[in-house]
């Protein structure tokens, strides 16, 4: 039987439970890298990393590793180094995107300022360079260079889309398949390579993290005109604030009245949250969020389509659930 996702069925199998022990041994190899002998750079790392998140970049390395039968324990130090190049482009985004508030603290930036930032981002990258060479595998590294570079690449795509509501649908896809779901799709790739999976499995653990990645994103999107600043852990509106035309903006004008398309493409234009609530009421009344929620499902069912290739096991129902809770959740 295929696997397939249904927002109605409970989920398989709960993928945080079934790896906490496994996430714990990546915790500490985190906290043992971040160590450096430069204080600002020990508090600013901490900080950010003690903030916590949902991990699910490093747990994707730890369930296709599992899944594929693979148990040595550069599984976990790989796992640290993706989240260690999640966190080095969290810091430099929240320095370009001007941004107050994540995962509901204060930002690093708004905290130590923009250069410490900077720096300390460069730092982090750094140090996951340190740990892709200490694999002592070329295809980690071919991996995870590739990654890091595709992901810069798409944080200039965004810059380049900013306060233009002109975007396309496919600009727009682009911009996530570079700057998110390329370091899924990347997490998933490492874990068939440690296991020496075949070009068959790597690829399909590939498709299931860009898929799930980029079903994560519009979900996020959505979550910026849907969600409360409170569980969200940053501003409701923040997307607008920084004139990103993200797909509930881009579907909403496609639908909406001439006069509403006006309302967007000036908030869109001029950044505009002081007309948040018109915004709102534009994108929900349209049903653009019904939509960007279902594109999300799609793209979680196609990451669900492919773990056929991979064995029964725990692992693979644990990224059934991944999929299910990644599309569902509020926050």
């Amino acid at each position: 039987m295929s696997a397939s996702l249904s927002p109605s069925a409970p989920p398989p199998a709960d993928a945080a439970l079934l790896m906490a022990e496994e996430m714990g041994h990546v915790d500490a190899v985190i906290r043992r890298r971040l160590a450096s002998k430069v204080a600002l750079i020990d508090q600013i790392a901490n900080y950010i990393v003690s903030a916590g998140g949902k991990r699910i970049r490093p747990m994707l390395v730890l369930l296709f590793s599992g899944a594929l039968g693979f148990t040595g324990r550069e599984r976990f130090e790989l796992a640290a180094t993706v989240e260690f190049i999640h966190t080095a482009t969290l810091l430099h985004d929240d320095v370009v995107d001007e941004s107050a508030l994540r995962r509901g603290r204060r930002t690093a930036n708004a905290l130590f300022g923009n250069a410490a930032s900077v720096l300390v981002g460069d730092f982090v990258y750094s140090r996951a360079f340190q740990m892709m060479v200490s694999a002592g595998s070329m295809r980690v590294l071919e991996v995870l260079a590739d990654a890091t570079n595709v992901i810069a690449e798409g944080e200039v795509l965004q810059l380049m889309n900013m306060n233009d509501p002109d975007v396309s649908v496919d600009a727009y896809l682009r911009v996530i398949r570079f700057k998110t779901a390329k370091l899924f799709e990347a997490s998933a790739r490492l874990g068939a390579v440690l296991a020496d999976a075949d070009a068959e499995i790597e690829e399909a653990c590939a498709a299931y993290g860009r898929s799930l990645g980029t079903a994560f994103q519009l979900v996020d999107d959505l979550l910026d005109y849907e969600g409360a600043t409170a569980q969200l852990g940053k501003n409701v509106g923040d997307d607008l604030r920084e004139g990103k035309p993200t797909l509930p903006l881009l579907i909403a004008m496609e639908r909406g009245t001439a006069e509403q398309r006006a309302l967007l493409r000036g908030a869109i234009e001029h950044g505009e949250v002081t007309r948040l609530d018109e915004v709102i009421a534009v994108v929900r009344s349209t049903g653009a969020l019904t939509a960007t929620r279902e594109a999300a499902r799609a793209e979680a069912d196609k990451a669900c389509k492919v773990l056929d290739l991979l064995p029964a096991t725990s692992y693979r129902e644990a990224l059934l659930d991944l999929s299910v809770r990644s599309v569902e959740r509020s926050s």
